[in-house]
């Protein structure tokens, strides 16, 4: 065990077979779109090696394909000739001169691909795919063991310590392994000893041809949550399988991208599939790798001392912050920019088919173009507005040696944030808050709370720079009866300043009106552990169900109130929520009784509720408190006046452009503002 008094597990070194890792925290794969931007393999080295920097014990590629059949997309990543390694060389060399140490994941998608020469072990469908596959012939198969071998040999060439394999998620190999998309009768399907032969041949085939020191990690589906997904018999024979076959160590992967259940969102609970890893560690003799919603050193540092695993995969974290390992190795755990789990600018931007970054730290992905440099001239520079887009400007401008002093009108800084945080899940924004709050202080921002600026008051103090992040207010909206004492605004639900009654109506669909729906529906006493989470979702802890789901399935849970959301439009609900959270969201207010309506005319309220019209009938929706949730509007007075005064201002944030508690957009608007003053 390491001397290091602050996270003694987390930082003590793993030996391998052949290698030593300096500790149990390994970057895990993440698709960034890095390889397909221009100087593309420049900065995934820029990237890895910024990781490397900051003292992670392993680091994972993005998964590559190992032939053309294996691509998710059309031009995807891909490793299957010589003269692709080059471009490798770059970021192996980059990261070994930074200390550290990389595998390639080599991934083939199978049905999950999205391209025309899609292929799979049978021609099934994904829930999630608009493309059927094509099953593969035996001749296939075989070839397709020879090309991960070939790709491994390639990566081996490249400079790379290893390979991971991936095996999970529900890519090609664990649609082998799995009963639910293998229905082939020839030796490759059937039995489980047959559906398992695929990863045991390619195992098999990358140990033969590369030296005894080159790491072979295997990614494996611990729990599948998919109907006839694997039980944990048929996993824990495949690892130890596997591990007879000569990887050197496993990696878990939790779930199927077509589960419906959450497995990495926000509302899930750190450490939750820690248990899952825990089972294949038991069964065992080579290091196990725990995965999922381990987000801080603390639950790291847990789940290694709970015996869960040897190691632990971390990949958003470390877009967050690259430098976790080290400064939690140093004692400044309050310095670490946590990942939140919201996925906005990570897996939705990647959904969307662009470069992935991340909300907390725009700089990921953009190492070399947005570099904190000190500023050639200091200047003295007002911010005017505490919330995320005035926090980042300030504590950035601070960082590059400008004198600064952030204004905010309330008694506290955060803005939306204050609000946000109150939404079941999205406590995490706790810790963005605490990021931003020492950042200031360690870059000597003087903050002055309980203070609303003014044009004489900023005119007197002769500042250089003004950056106006005054956020934005509710949206006002025309309605009759608005004024009746059982409205309310989101704004006084979320931070408490009113309380809701038994029956409560949201006028606004949007994601604002989901989060309140969301904190309404929940009791303040509900159980937020794991234990509680895994069984309102109807996870079966002990696998002897097939993909690990409860037959009793998801609990009903009770909302302590009745709660209609309304939507004008008549379109699906849930649009603007995000690709990879949003549906967990809407499952989980159905769980609890939600009523969603669309297509409403709001007609007016009165006193026994909210009189709308739906479907060309007029109807009551019996409420005693009616929560407006309809937008915000930027607060601008401050830049008008000081306009009109004929002084020069930078507008961020809401005030710039109101739309839903866009955080993501406000803070790199405050970041990069910071960077060119």
């Amino acid at each position: 065990m390491t001397n290091n008094p602050h996270f003694p597990l987390m930082l003590t070194p793993l030996k391998l077979r052949h290698n030593e890792l300096k500790n149990r925290v390994i970057m895990g794969a993440m698709h960034t779109r890095l390889e397909a931007a221009p100087n593309g393999a420049q900065r995934l080295a820029e990237f890895y090696a910024e990781r490397a920097k900051g003292g992670v014990g392993l680091i994972i590629t993005g998964g590559y394909a190992p032939n053309m059949a294996g691509h998710l997309e059309m031009n995807g990543p891909i490793l299957n000739e010589r003269a692709q390694i080059d471009d490798h060389q770059i970021i192996t060399n980059a990261v070994h001169e930074a200390g550290g140490k990389i595998l390639l994941q080599i991934l083939h998608t199978g049905r999950y691909g999205g391209t025309l020469k899609t292929v799979a072990p049978s021609a099934i469908r994904a829930p999630i795919s608009p493309l059927t596959p094509k099953a593969l012939e035996p001749a296939q198969v075989e070839q397709t063991i020879s090309d991960f071998s070939t790709c491994a040999q390639l990566a081996h060439d490249a400079g790379y310590d290893g390979v991971e394999i991936m095996g999970s998620e529900g890519y090609l190999i664990n649609q082998f392994t799995a009963a639910r998309t293998n229905q082939r009768d020839d030796k490759w399907g059937g039995s489980a000893d047959n559906r398992h032969r695929f990863p045991l041949e390619i195992v098999r085939a990358i140990r033969a041809n590369i030296p005894d020191e080159f790491i072979i990690m295997y990614r494996i589906s611990s729990l599948e949550l998919v109907e006839d997904g694997a039980t944990g018999k048929e996993i824990l024979s495949l690892a130890k399988d596997i591990e007879q076959a000569g990887a050197d160590i496993l990696s878990t992967g939790i779930g199927w991208h077509e589960a419906r259940i959450p497995t990495i969102a926000y509302m899930v609970p750190r450490g939750t599939w820690s248990f899952a890893a825990k089972r294949i560690k038991d069964a065992v003799n080579i290091p196990v790798v725990a995965s999922n919603r381990l987000n801080t050193p603390e639950t790291v540092e847990e789940v290694l001392r709970e015996g869960h695993g040897d190691l632990a995969y971390l990949a958003r974290p470390l877009l967050a912050d690259p430098d976790f390992v080290n400064k939690a190795a140093a004692g400044e755990r309050d310095q670490i920019n946590i990942c939140i789990a919201c996925n906005q600018a990570c897996l939705d931007y990647i959904f969307k088919a662009k470069t992935a970054t991340c909300l907390v730290n725009p700089r990921a992905g953009q190492e070399s173009a947005l570099q904190i440099t000190p500023a050639e001239h200091p200047k003295r520079i007002a911010v005017i507005g505490g919330g995320s887009a005035g926090m980042a400007a300030a504590s950035i401008a601070g960082a590059r040696g400008h004198t600064v002093i952030l204004f905010e009108a309330s008694e506290q800084l955060g803005g939306q944030l204050q609000l946000a945080r109150k939404v079941p899940g999205k406590d995490e924004f706790d810790e963005l808050l605490r990021y931003f709050k020492n950042q200031l202080d360690t870059h000597n921002v003087e903050i002055r709370t309980g203070v609303a600026a003014n044009v004489q008051m900023i005119m007197d103090e002769n500042f250089d720079e003004i950056i106006i992040a005054t956020g934005v207010t509710p949206r006002q909206i025309e309605l009759d009866g608005i004024d009746h004492a059982k409205t309310v605004t989101y704004t006084q639900i979320l931070s408490g300043e009113k309380n809701c009654g038994d029956n409560v109506a949201i006028i606004g669909a949007g994601g604002i009106g989901f989060d309140v729906a969301d904190f309404l529906s929940v009791l303040k006493s509900d159980d937020r552990s794991p234990k509680a989470f895994l069984s309102d979702w109807g996870v079966d802890q002990g696998l002897e169900i097939k993909g690990g789901l409860s037959p009793q399935g998801p609990s009903l849970e009770q909302s302590p109130r009745q709660i209609t959301l309304l939507q004008r439009t008549s379109g699906k609900p849930g649009r603007s929520l995000g690709f990879t959270t949003g549906w967990a969201l809407m499952k989980a207010l159905k769980r609890r009784g939600v009523n969603i309506l669309t297509g409403v005319t709001y007609e007016h309220i009165v006193d026994e509720g909210l009189q709308i019209e739906l479907e060309g009938e007029k109807t009551i929706i019996p409420a005693d408190t009616i929560v407006i949730c309809a937008g915000q509007e930027s607060q601008t007075s401050l830049h008008e006046e000081l306009s009109m005064a004929g002084v020069s201002t930078h507008i961020i944030g809401g005030a710039a452009q109101a739309g839903e508690l866009d955080a993501l957009r406000a803070i790199s608007q405050g970041y990069n503002l910071a960077l060119k003053l």
